[in-house]
């Protein structure tokens, strides 16, 4: 038996690493018995975020009015959430918040090549663990790594291909009144907001199943 998994995500969302990797432990836990398919899906949290992005703390203090100890307890916890599931955020001083646009395009691009999900894992990575940026030659430095031809992302990337198409499924998530991420939804009948506990998704999937 096979469960579809759609991913609503954001590449610079913590939350989403958290609830993706303890999404990854439940479907561990019940495989071989169940195989999965997980596609995931764009949704831009700071869609006019500039090139150049805005340093996170300050940025976190202008959109949720968090203080600089509150910032500092938050990095704290993410990162022991991390590495709870084997993930290490690796916080900086001047870490940015970046537009993600062009990694939702690589992203969408790589849907029909097997290769999305280590797209994705990578991109998490590369941001979150790795001090990466979002400029054209990193990110075809991590395209190259999991396998994709870097010739055809840079055309991607180049001529903006799939910038229409990431706008209109943002749409599509904002109209059906989806505000935030991760959000996990499974064979398109149940759905799971946030970044839930390895139980959680695992009791979700077990009732999906047997019904």
């Amino acid at each position: 038996m096979t469960l579809q998994i759609d991913i609503v995500s954001d590449v610079v969302c913590p939350w989403c690493v958290i609830g993706y990797g303890r999404l990854k432990r439940a479907i561990a836990e019940l495989q071989p018995a169940v195989n999965f398919s997980v596609t995931w899906h764009p949704f831009e949290l700071n869609p006019d975020m500039p090139e150049e992005g805005e340093n996170l703390r300050e940025h976190v203090a202008k959109k949720y009015g968090a203080t600089l100890e509150e910032s500092i307890k938050a990095r704290a916890m993410l990162t022991e959430h991390g590495k709870d599931v084997g993930f290490n955020f690796n916080y900086f001083d001047e870490m940015k918040m970046l537009n993600t646009l062009n990694c939702h395009q690589l992203l969408h691009w790589a849907k029909d090549s097997g290769l999305q999900n280590p797209l994705s894992e990578a991109l998490f990575e590369h941001f979150f663990s790795n001090r990466g940026d979002f400029s054209q030659r990193p990110l075809l430095e991590v395209v190259k790594a999991v396998g994709l031809d870097a010739d055809e992302a840079k055309a991607v990337l180049n001529t903006n291909r799939f910038t229409a198409d990431i706008r209109a499924i943002e749409q599509q998530w904002h109209q059906q009144g989806i505000h935030s991420v991760p959000l996990f939804i499974f064979n398109n009948k149940k759905a799971l907001s946030g970044a839930h506990e390895v139980d959680t998704f695992k009791q979700l999937i077990l009732d999906l199943l047997a019904n």
